[in-house]
């Protein structure tokens, strides 16, 4: 992370100077910054830049283009992190509702909004909010990305959460266990993601 960090500052003082603290592309570096902030659990630095690219972004692109959208959700998932919840699905809502107007309700970003939303519902306990709100990201991810893509196979993964949070252990398992098969076959056996779920499987079959 520290290399990508100095990379990151070295490009931001080139557009700085070359572009303007006011241009889009200056934008797209403090995010990026951010995002390595972010990464990091440095969430106030990550918030810090994150609200700087949003500022350039309203402004320059408009607060209906997919670019504001994205900061939105970068927001959004810092104050996740931070537990505040409230901020955090004010900033998802107002991603996909950009998502939803100008890339359409069946866009795989489309998906990751209503993913992020139901990922906010499901560390607040709200299984049923949801499962509703995964269902949404995995009838788009399946048909738009298909059943072996790895964002599909989280989904998979995120809906046998909701069911093992249930105690609906059988589909949950059956659910970690499409999940696995996908990221093992496109991300490999030691992914993270892959760890995961196998873990995941072990303790419902133990």
């Amino acid at each position: 992370y520290n290399e990508a960090l100095k990379f990151y500052l070295k490009a931001i003082n080139i557009r700085e100077r070359e572009l303007g603290v006011n241009h889009p592309d200056t934008a797209t570096s403090y995010n990026s910054i951010g995002g390595v902030y972010d990464a990091q659990g440095n969430y106030n630095e990550a918030l810090k830049f994150y609200l700087k690219a949003i500022n350039i972004r309203e402004r320059e692109l408009g607060v209906n283009h997919p670019d504001t959208a994205t900061s939105y959700n970068n927001i959004g998932a810092v104050y996740n992190n931070q537990g505040n919840n409230e901020e955090a699905l004010k900033f998802y809502l107002k991603a996909t509702d950009i998502y939803e107007k100008v890339l359409g309700i069946n866009h795989p970003s489309t998906a990751t909004s209503y993913n992020n939303i139901g990922l906010l519902y499901y560390n607040q306990g709200n299984y049923d909010k949801a499962l509703k709100f995964y269902l949404k990201a995995i009838n788009i991810r399946e048909r738009e990305l298909g059943v072996n893509h790895p964002d599909t196979a989280t989904s998979y993964s995120n809906i046998g959460g909701v069911h093992r949070a249930q105690g609906n252990y059988d589909e949950a398992l059956k659910l970690y266990n499409k999940a696995y098969e996908i990221f093992k076959n496109s991300l490999g056996e030691s992914h993270p993601n892959t760890l995961a779920v196998k873990r995941n499987i072990e303790y419902l079959g133990n």
